[in-house]
């Protein structure tokens, strides 16, 4: 099984910046797609950011072009940059991959998260 380990997260006032990495390790094939994604209290958890195995993004339209999601194929890492973070990025982030295992078949595995506070 792959396992996905999140870091980078804390406590930056509003208009600061992280940046959240998710390193995967274990025995797969591959990893195709990975995405953040994160949970307020109170809410259900929401895509962020997605990335393809070629390096193809998506965001969620509240990211508004201040989030860039990247990755190390290399380092079997996952970045995610967040810029002008407000205090409604609040939220517990949590790293995603979908695993093409040694077996042939396909699932996904998720981090334990990491927690996101921003202050205003």
């Amino acid at each position: 099984q792959v396992q996905l380990v999140e870091s980078g997260g804390g406590l930056v006032q509003a208009g600061g910046s992280l940046r959240l990495s998710c390193v995967a390790s274990g025995s797969r094939i591959r990893i195709d797609d990975m995405a953040w994604y994160r949970q307020a209290p109170g809410k259900q958890r929401e895509l962020v950011a997605l990335i393809s195995n070629d390096g193809r993004p998506d965001y969620a339209e509240f990211v508004e072009g201040r989030f860039t999601i990247s990755r190390d194929n290399a380092k079997s890492t996952v970045y995610l940059q967040m810029n002008n973070l407000k205090p409604e990025d609040t939220a517990v982030y949590s790293c995603n991959a979908e695993v093409f295992s040694l077996a042939r078949r396909v699932y996904t595995t998720w981090g334990q998260g990491t927690q996101v506070t921003v202050s205003s």
